[in-house]
């Protein structure tokens, strides 16, 4: 079953009532965008996702990517789809006009995103590392670096990648050894880098590799890394790839699921050495690169909803027309008519439309960060990006394990089977929590940099405006019941920020022992704020009088079930995260 249906309405709802983004788009002076605009280019995407990029996915899963003489070779379909793709002018839409972008709201961009990720994940990767990498040199290179490279990055007529991982070095970016060597107007680069995604392919004349590597006095550690361009092919002087450089994909990984992404060995050097290019100042990189693997992790949250939303779509499609049952008149009974199915599906629903709605207020905040009218404006939203960062990555990404192994459920014995597709959507999942840093890395991340660091500034001041909300629906009486869920699970977080804000002065095991449960209770703390803050705007429409009612009911009932079925979770997640520390670290390690 390869049919995906861009959720269109629900896009245009959040875009429109949640993020205000015609007042997003009038604050940045974008005079000519607007929420019309926005639901033009969304309703294309979802025609090109849903009637290029989507028959490829079952294609791309059962034939994968391979590995020959010529180097990766792509799934049969993907190049053609790719040349549509930058036809479209799809991979322009958010960069600058300078370099031939369409300068669109982040937001917009996310939304979009979605898009592809639903349609085909293992496709959608090969844009989301080139968006990654170009906003990344957009940032630190040259001016005379950014001439060279950006225009056909932007384009997408070259793609780019990301080359930070080493056999001996995974999240431990320290310990990398990968050397660059100068040598005249350039610098030899040599070392290996593994699971490097769509490191290698046909579907452009070049692939630009962002690559970390130490120079000969570069000082030990993090503070030793400096980042480099390394082409695949090197330019001639009217800058197009002419001569082969000395990078190449040496096997390919033969993974879970996403097979139609080839992840990649790749050797640098081989033959005397690679040339790369000098990115910004000697000794930044890591700094550099956090620009890149910062959009990278807000991205991959954004394919754990994608993926859920693929899974909940052909669920809802089986679960109408799986019939299991007889009434006593005779008449057939679907199996979306027994309550447990409605139960797993209910759960997927309101689990999408809380991920959806949080990864697209988190891209806008870049964008008032951006066009903040003053200094304290715009560190307002940056602290709130940073924050919603490992939220939003680490969260959403878990939840997809949840609703994917849900949609397979709802497939009953046929989930099981390939040949339906669920349990590809499954296995694709699965890589969500693990690149880009796994859910502990963004976890340490939200309770080390993002709280501790502050001493609870920013979530307290996110907890403030989730106060806020709640308020508002205690004015409105037939919220209460959702204010009364909101309410309990709102002291329940100051509770968990307060022990994490003591104990971590006092233990320094005690944060990290309990930092996952602490990043899942403010996930669910996140979907329920947002799930209430659209049945908020949904109920003021049906007061009003205005749009369709039947859908405006739908997101009241969904934030219902939101809160009364996944939020008390908080409870848990906050006695796991008061009494459970001494524990996590209390076995000696001999006896494991």
């Amino acid at each position: 079953m390869s049919e995906y249906q861009h959720p269109y309405k629900d896009v245009t709802f959040v875009l429109r009532e949640l993020v205000g983004f015609d007042q997003l788009c009038e604050q940045a002076g974008l005079d000519e965008v607007n929420g019309e605009l926005a639901e033009a280019i969304l309703e294309e995407a979802g025609k090109f996702g849903g009637e290029v990029l989507a028959p490829l996915n079952q294609v791309g899963d059962r034939e994968g990517a391979t590995l020959g003489e010529q180097g990766v070779q792509e799934t049969a379909g993907f190049a053609d789809a790719y040349q549509a793709f930058v036809e479209g002018g799809w991979p322009t839409l958010t960069f600058p006009e300078a370099f031939g972008g369409q300068a669109l709201p982040n937001v917009l961009g996310t939304a979009v995103n979605e898009v592809w990720q639903s349609a085909n994940l293992a496709y959608s990767l090969c844009p989301l590392l080139t968006q990654g990498a170009t906003e990344a040199i957009l940032h630190h290179a040259s001016d005379e670096l950014k001439a060279i490279w950006l225009p056909k990055m932007v384009s997408g007529e070259w793609t780019g990648t990301m080359n930070l991982t080493e056999p001996g070095a995974g999240s431990d970016l320290a310990a990398i050894t990968t050397k660059a060597v100068p040598e005249g107007d350039h610098y030899l680069i040599t070392g290996q880098k593994i699971f490097i995604t769509w490191g290698d392919h046909q579907m452009t004349p070049n692939v630009v590799h962002l690559v970390l590597a130490r120079l000969p006095d570069a000082p030990a550690g993090v503070k030793g890394i400096s980042l480099f361009i390394v082409p695949k092919f090197l330019l001639d002087e009217q800058g197009e790839p002419s001569v082969r450089n000395d990078a190449h994909c040496v096997s390919l990984e033969h993974k879970l699921g996403i097979h139609a992404s080839p992840t990649c060995v790749m050797s640098f050097g081989e033959n005397g050495g690679a040339v790369g290019y000098l990115v910004g100042e000697p000794h930044q990189g890591l700094a550099y690169m956090f620009t890149m693997m910062n959009h990278a992790r807000q991205a991959v949250g954004l394919q754990g909803l994608g993926i859920s939303e693929r899974s909940y779509q052909q669920a809802v499609t089986y679960a109408r027309e799986r019939i299991q049952g007889t009434r006593r008149d005779g008449s057939k009974i679907a199996i979306i008519e027994f309550p447990d199915v409605r139960r797993m599906l209910m759960q997927m629903r309101a689990s999408i439309e809380a991920m959806r709605g949080l990864a697209l207020l988190a891209s806008a905040e870049a964008d008032k960060a951006k066009s903040a009218a003053d200094a304290e404006q715009a560190r307002r939203s940056f602290d709130r990006v940073e924050l919603f960062t490992p939220i939003v990555k680490g969260w959403l990404t878990e939840m997809s394990q949840e609703v994917t192994y849900l949609g397979t459920q709802v497939h009953g014995g046929m989930g099981f089977i390939e040949e339906t597709g669920s349990a590809q959507h499954y296995r694709d999942a699965r890589i969500l929590t693990i690149y880009e840093g796994t859910t502990g890395i963004q976890a340490l991340d939200l309770v080390g940099r993002k709280i501790l660091r502050n001493q609870g500034a920013a979530v307290n001041a996110l907890l403030d405006e989730i106060e806020e909300c709640s308020r508002e629906l205690a004015a409105t009486p037939e919220l209460s019941v959702l204010n009364r869920h909101l309410v309990k699970a709102l002291d329940e977080a100051r509770q968990a920020v307060g022990w994490l804000l003591d104990k971590g002065a006092q233990s320094a095991d005690a944060p990290g022992a309990v930092s996952v449960p602490f990043m899942m209770l403010m996930g669910y703390l996140c979907g329920a704020w947002v799930s209430c803050r659209m049945a908020q705007r949904a109920t003021a429409l049906i007061a009003a009088g205005e749009g369709d009612t039947e859908f405006l009911q739908a997101k009241v009932t969904t934030a219902r079930f939101f809160c009364e079925h996944l939020l008390p979770r908080v409870q848990g997640l906050l006695e796991t995260v008061v009494e459970g520390s001494e524990s996590v670290m209390a076995l000696p390690e001999s006896q494991f």
